[in-house]
């Protein structure tokens, strides 16, 4: 296997038997700020594609080891996707996987961005784009998941982040890092015996397996704006779970945008399908804790207070 980075040489790229004749790679550059993989957009004479490569350990955070194999589970989960008329719009375009390199080539969506800007003070997210992610999920959550792959070593890694980290009293990250006092603010939450409990029960049935085919990361941060719509990448953590985990992350992103009024509303109007209030609420609500009192932090603009209040609303929702 070749390693990529954003400094290889063009050669290494032009030894993949992707290239049509006569076709030259005139840039390479980073795509995005990814957390996991290696993302690059590779423009040459004809067009730009995106090209992804998995390694064994998170990107953003080299010590910590992650399964190679996760880009497996992107070509499965877009390949599937592709295949849906309804889910296509949605989503790029598979062109080419190469297994052995852990690679992954798609169609370039553009350069607008994510909607990690949900979080400025200044953006609202607009009644289009929030109809798109519950739409989205309404068609995602019928596709037939038969044969898809447990990805188990991906959801042990997100459980750690979700369920466990985020809540142990020492864990070696220090909270004032990131705004002062909110360690001290979070201790409440890390010593609640009562809410712990609820959401270890919670964790083992994240492990389990479910029903229906997830995306597994549904936050801002895997949908991007491409020509004024919503499309949706960075599938690498999907599994057949629970419909309402994908519901809980985008509600509890809502409260984290100060967008929760619009996220709601479509909620409400464009997902069709059943699900459980009381285990949609859970997972809502670890979604707002461990945003605020772990490791996957958020560009959000809260004071101490502010976040205390998310906070209670988070315990409230796991416990009922």
């Amino acid at each position: 296997m070749t390693e990529l980075s954003i400094n290889s040489p063009i050669s290494d790229l032009e030894v993949l038997d992707f290239w049509k004749k006569g076709e030259k790679i005139l840039n390479v550059l980073p795509a995005g700020d990814s957390n996991m993989n290696l993302v690059l957009r590779v423009q040459t004479n004809e067009r730009s594609v995106i090209l992804k490569q998995s390694k064994p350990y998170v990107r953003k955070f080299p010590q910590i080891p992650a399964p190679i194999e996760r880009i497996d589970v992107e070509y499965q989960y877009l390949s599937r996707i592709n295949q849906q008329e309804s889910l296509r719009p949605y989503s790029p375009e598979v062109l080419a996987y190469y297994p052995d390199q852990h690679i992954l080539i798609t169609a370039d969506l553009g350069t607008e961005g994510d909607f990690s800007k949900m979080y400025q003070a200044d953006f609202s997210l607009s009644q289009n784009h929030a109809k798109s992610i519950f739409q989205y999920l309404n068609f995602l959550h019928q596709v037939d998941g038969l044969g898809f792959p447990e990805n188990l070593e991906m959801k042990k890694l997100n459980h750690e982040h979700i369920f466990n980290f985020p809540f142990l009293e020492e864990n070696g990250f220090d909270l004032d890092s990131v705004q002062p006092g909110l360690q001290d603010l979070s201790m409440a939450w890390k010593r609640d015996t009562q809410l712990k409990s609820k959401i270890t029960e919670l964790g083992k049935r994240y492990l389990s397996t479910g029903k229906t085919l997830l995306h597994g990361d549904f936050y801002p941060g895997s949908w991007i704006e491409s020509q004024g719509d919503l499309k949706v990448i960075d599938p690498e953590f999907g599994f057949m779970g629970d419909a309402e985990f994908d519901l809980g992350v985008v509600l509890a992103h809502g409260d984290l945008s100060g967008n929760s009024e619009i996220i709601q509303q479509a909620f409400q109007d464009h997902y069709t399908l059943p699900y459980s209030q009381a285990l949609l609420d859970q997972y809502h609500g670890v979604e707002i804790l461990r945003r605020l009192i772990g490791i996957a932090q958020l560009p959000v603009n809260f004071d101490l207070e502010a976040k205390k209040k998310l906070l209670e609303k988070g315990r409230k929702l796991i416990l009922g």
